[in-house]
């Protein structure tokens, strides 16, 4: 039996709720293991995420185009509430059957994309924040044959760097990373 997209969702929201709550306002100007994105940034980008890919869930229109700035009062617990509506939304009936949005792609591949930043984007700010996190790992395995399918698109598109190598007996977290262009040995401390 295929497991909905939403148990999934709620596995990576588990993991990466968290680490939001543990980012220090300190800790928002740092660098992270995307080059062009601050702490601020990543976690605007991230919370923009949660709430676009729930409308897609709904059928509705997202928009990807700008990013507000969501980091005001208690911003914290905001992104936790808007990760409960997202597993909630992708956990509706049918939502992730058919398809969906505007890039006209099956339903369950957009909420495995919503899983793959939950997942990445919790690493790359546990990472930034000398945090740590720990992938779900039957999420690891639904992200990987997300990757096969879409990176070579990704990577076109500039949404994924070129992959990376990485050590044998990788762990699949490090794998992942890797294809996503990611360096899984970055830190704060040595970027490349």
């Amino acid at each position: 039996m295929t497991t909905l997209i939403s148990e999934r969702l709620d596995a990576a929201a588990r993991q990466a709720v968290p680490v939001v709550r543990g980012v220090d306002d300190g800790r928002l100007g740092d660098p992270t293991p995307c080059a062009e994105y601050t702490v601020r940034d990543l976690l605007n980008h991230l919370f923009h995420v949660v709430i676009g890919f729930q409308a897609i869930a709904a059928r509705e229109d997202a928009d990807f185009t700008t990013t507000p700035d969501y980091l005001d009062g208690d911003w914290r617990s905001r992104f936790a509430d808007e990760t409960a509506r997202l597993v909630t939304a992708w956990g509706a009936p049918g939502a992730d059957e058919g398809v969906a949005g505007s890039m006209n792609l099956p339903a369950r591949t957009l909420g495995s994309m919503a899983l793959l930043d939950l997942t990445v984007h919790g690493w790359d700010l546990a990472r930034a924040t000398d945090q740590e996190f720990t992938p779900d790992t039957e999420s690891i395995r639904t992200l990987g044959t997300l990757i096969e399918e879409m990176g070579p698109t990704a990577r076109t598109m500039k949404v994924f760097g070129e992959p990376v190598a990485v050590r044998e007996g990788a762990e699949p977290i490090e794998v992942l990373l890797a294809a996503t262009g990611r360096d899984p040995g970055w830190s704060p401390a040595v970027r490349h």
